[in-house]
């Protein structure tokens, strides 16, 4: 019987292992391969995938409107003077036809627009510390106050509505202190003021004599200087004597700016803004 010699059996048995090894290599190297390209794939789309989500944070962000103001973003004085004028609905002018009216020949030389609250604190004649209307005083033919100084019989304003404070002058000099409801335009009340020496009458009636120029014109040609709603007028002399209207302009940005009109000619002799 033949057999394979040991040293052929050897060799067979190297070369079937030595195969073996290589086709074991082969898929170890392929699966490495395979794996890193999972593993790349994988890290790039979780960049950015981690990137996306950093930015969608970021896109839905909602700007600011531009151009608005937050309420943060105005002075104390600034959103006063919001409020008041957006509450207003009767004119500077509408406001002086009603005072002047009050009083038989008479004049404006001072209006103001103000708050309920300054309005009331503003109430003249005051009454006298026994509650009863000062015996000197004789009360406007609308009506006269109270004993507990709440307003005239002519009138009530609504609940928190600001008001026009208007002082109208008589031709003797005589002031009258009227005050109108700023949203219905009715008034509230209206009566002499009593603490008018005869020197203070004399001063006031030569001053609406001195006046060329009236309050409406006043108030036109501050808002042909700066556009705004006017929410005082003063008949009142400038620190050189000269006899001038000062008169308020709130613009848009609620701020407000003063402006001397001289009373004769109706010139603008000086101008000063309150940025605040």
């Amino acid at each position: 019987m033949t057999c394979d010699s040991p040293s052929k059996n050897t060799g067979f048995l190297r070369a079937h292992r030595v195969r073996a090894a290589g086709v074991a290599c082969v898929v170890v190297t392929a699966a490495l391969l395979t794996g890193c390209g999972q593993d790349g794939g994988s890290t790039s789309a979780s960049t950015k995938t981690s990137e996306a989500a950093r930015a969608v944070p970021e896109a839905t962000k909602s700007p600011s409107p531009t151009g608005s103001s937050s309420p943060g973003q105005l002075t104390e004085d600034q959103q006063e003077r919001k409020e008041l004028v957006s509450a207003t609905k009767v004119t500077y002018d509408k406001a002086i036809t009603t005072a002047e009216g009050e009083v038989k020949g008479g004049k404006l030389v001072e209006l103001e627009l103000k708050s309920a609250k300054d309005a009331a604190d503003d109430e003249s004649p005051s009454p006298s510390p026994t509650g009863s209307p000062s015996p000197t005083g004789s009360p406007s033919p609308t009506g006269s106050p109270s004993p507990t100084g709440s307003p005239s019989p002519t009138g009530s304003a609504a609940t928190g509505a600001p008001q026009w404070v208007a002082t109208v002058a008589a031709k003797t000099g005589t002031k009258h202190k009227v005050h109108i409801d700023a949203v219905s335009g009715k008034v509230v009340s209206s009566s002499e003021d009593t603490d008018q020496s005869t020197s203070d009458k004399a001063k006031t009636a030569k001053r609406i004599t001195q006046a060329k120029q009236t309050a409406q014109q006043a108030a036109k040609a501050a808002t042909a200087k700066q556009q705004g709603t006017v929410t005082s007028l003063d008949l009142d002399d400038d620190d050189q004597g000269t006899l001038v209207w000062k008169t308020d302009v709130v613009t848009k940005d609620w701020k407000k700016t003063t402006f001397d009109i001289d009373a004769s000619n109706g010139s603008v002799t000086h101008q000063e803004t309150d940025n605040d």
